[in-house]
């Protein structure tokens, strides 16, 4: 009979929050997964205080008592986004030690890749978030649905919608993509689809995105285009970011992250062909390790209680200036 497995304290807990949903970990002192549960959306900006003590007292009924917290929520872009966390946090675990971020931090943390580096996000929104061998750090995006996030799952469904009408009034004629979009939002009509959009939120936009992937797989013109400007919008503030960190000619890292990017290998792989175009010396890779174990190394922190593998391979707010010996390259098209 197998010995049961005996973990050790401290316990470490990370929460990642994005728009879509928030993963929550529990880790012992050897870095070893306890126990891992999703919740609902994590997005600061889009809960209310009440509504965030019931996020994160939902979390904390699913596990043990933590000895330290590392939480990174979408939207937790200043200080006073940290503090309100911060005050929710402590009304669900009183006294216990805990670093508030943002969800970008925490991605950048779990890759752990040498800097300058580059994390390109793309889920229910977008954003692109770069840190320097200094510590410098430049944004790029992170608006909110209505101002920004380009080549976002919500913009790539919006973009869907909008092109399917535009062709619909030029052309005459109902496209592929135009039927399934009108499949996946209850219509019958195309004009149906003026009620449901006026209606719809965010979540709602971004669920349609699955289908204009599908179209474009089926060789639909209309997705491949939507999809090929959404692949160059990204790109073009990827590189943007790295040019507020460092000179064109410097080797940069574009970490690929987000739901759209990791799921969607063939629109990863035109972001990444994009970002090359444009900074020549890009090393492009996709996020493999979840962004939630950032939030895991971001609480040991707090501890000052690193095991063998953090020391071995520092993260990336350590100013490690040294290359590593490994990197999930993304895969050339077959």
């Amino acid at each position: 009979m197998a010995k049961a497995l005996t973990f050790q304290r401290p316990f470490t807990l990370g929460i990642e929050g994005g728009g879509t949903r928030t993963t929550a970990l529990l880790a012992d002192a050897r870095g070893r997964e306890i126990r891992r549960a999703t919740f609902g959306p994590g997005n600061v900006r889009l809960l209310d205080d009440r509504a965030l003590v019931k996020l994160l007292r939902g979390i904390a009924k699913k596990f043990e008592k933590p000895d330290a917290i590392g939480l990174g929520l979408a939207g937790a872009r200043n200080e006073t986004d940290r503090k309100r966390v911060q005050a929710a946090v402590a009304k669900v675990w009183k006294k216990t030690p805990c670093h508030v971020t943002h969800d970008l931090e925490v991605a950048l943390v779990a890759k752990r890749v040498a800097l300058p580096t580059v994390l390109v996000l793309s889920g229910t929104g977008s954003c692109c978030f770069g840190m320097a061998a200094d510590g410098r750090t430049a944004k790029m995006g992170g608006w909110g649905h209505v101002l920004g996030d380009k080549g976002s799952g919500f913009e790539i469904g919006l973009r869907g919608l909008k092109a399917v009408v535009f062709y619909f009034d030029r052309d005459g004629t109902w496209s592929r993509l135009g039927e399934r979009l009108l499949a996946a939002t209850n219509c019958n009509e195309p004009d149906d689809l003026i009620d449901w959009a006026s209606h719809a939120d965010k979540d709602a936009m971004a669920a349609l995105a699955p289908e204009v992937f599908a179209a474009a797989k089926a060789r639909d013109r209309i997705a491949r285009d939507v999809l090929a400007g959404a692949a160059g919008m990204l790109a073009k503030d990827a590189v943007a970011c790295a040019g507020k960190l460092v000179k064109k000619n410097a080797a940069v890292d574009f970490v690929l992250s987000g739901g759209v990017l990791r799921n969607q290998l063939g629109f990863a792989r035109a972001v990444a062909v994009e970002i090359k175009t444009r900074w020549p010396k890009a090393n492009v890779s996709t996020q493999k390790r979840d962004g939630v174990w950032g939030a895991i190394e971001l609480a040991g922190q707090l501890l000052g209680d690193f095991n063998a593998d953090s020391q071995a391979r520092p993260s990336i707010l350590s100013r490690c200036r040294q290359p590593y010996g490994w990197r999930d390259e993304l895969a050339s098209p077959h």
